[in-house]
């Protein structure tokens, strides 16, 4: 298994912080955050190469990082150098397939989150499930839950229908940016994309492929530290203290 890790993003609204450094490589406690979400996935044993999506600007931080871990990680460099003229994350994840040839079950994470709960949790439901699959959260603020991917789920937790950003949510499950794609969906990103699913958001290409597969939708077991601006940055630094397992 592959695991793609978003991080092509120019976290505006965290300036001057992330102006010339990426935000997935800030610290909350004694790691920066890829090192929580790496090393956190790592202990399933089902990865065997982690593969870094980032920016042209960003690409040489992820690189020194890189060479601090163990893992196998490869960074990627797609090209953009402003906010203004950036991929999209859907458009991300198939310059990402097709610049290494990538064949493979994927994990695909934001790499700006952090869990007080453990990946391997999902994946190990997506292996039960045998199908594509995402998590989802009950998000009780109606203002909140227009900027998000909002699902509905049968008694299975397949998922019957997903929204991005939708002006009137249908539920009040909404979707973080952490999903697994099975090989054969994998390769159904560029039909995607050529059929007009959305490219900015990770979750677009989900709604899209849940018309076309079953694909199923985890509860997630736990919370999410969404780093967001200045002043959630500081939050999520004096409030998170690791993973639960």
């Amino acid at each position: 298994m592959k695991c793609l890790i978003l991080a092509a993003g120019y976290a505006t609204r965290l300036y001057p912080l992330t102006e010339n450094f990426p935000k997935p490589l800030l610290t909350v406690g004694e790691k920066t955050i890829l090192d929580w979400l790496v090393d956190d996935i790592d202990a399933a044993g089902e990865v065997d190469e982690y593969v870094v999506i980032s920016n042209h600007k960003f690409a040489h931080h992820f690189d020194a990082w890189a060479r601090t871990k163990r893992q196998k990680i490869t960074v990627v460099d797609d090209g953009t150098d402003t906010n203004e003229t950036r991929l999209g994350a859907v458009k991300d994840i198939q310059f990402a397939i097709d610049r290494l040839g990538l064949d493979d079950d994927m994990l695909v994470i934001a790499g700006d989150n952090v869990l007080n709960f453990s990946l391997t949790k999902f994946i190990q439901y997506a292996k039960r499930k045998q199908t594509s699959c995402i998590m989802r959260y009950y998000e009780p603020n109606d203002q909140k839950l227009l900027k998000c991917g909002v699902v509905t789920v049968d008694a299975d937790d397949k998922i019957l229908g997903m929204t991005e950003k939708s002006p009137t949510p249908a539920t009040h499950w909404c979707c973080p940016p952490f999903y697994y794609y099975t090989k054969e969906d994998a390769k159904l990103v560029q039909k995607g994309i050529d059929e007009g699913c959305g490219t900015d958001a990770p979750g677009s290409y989900i709604a899209w492929l849940c018309t076309q597969v079953p694909v199923h939708a985890m509860e997630m077991p736990g919370k999410r530290y969404d780093i967001g601006n200045l002043e959630s940055y500081e939050r999520v630094k004096a409030e998170y203290h690791g993973i639960d397992r």
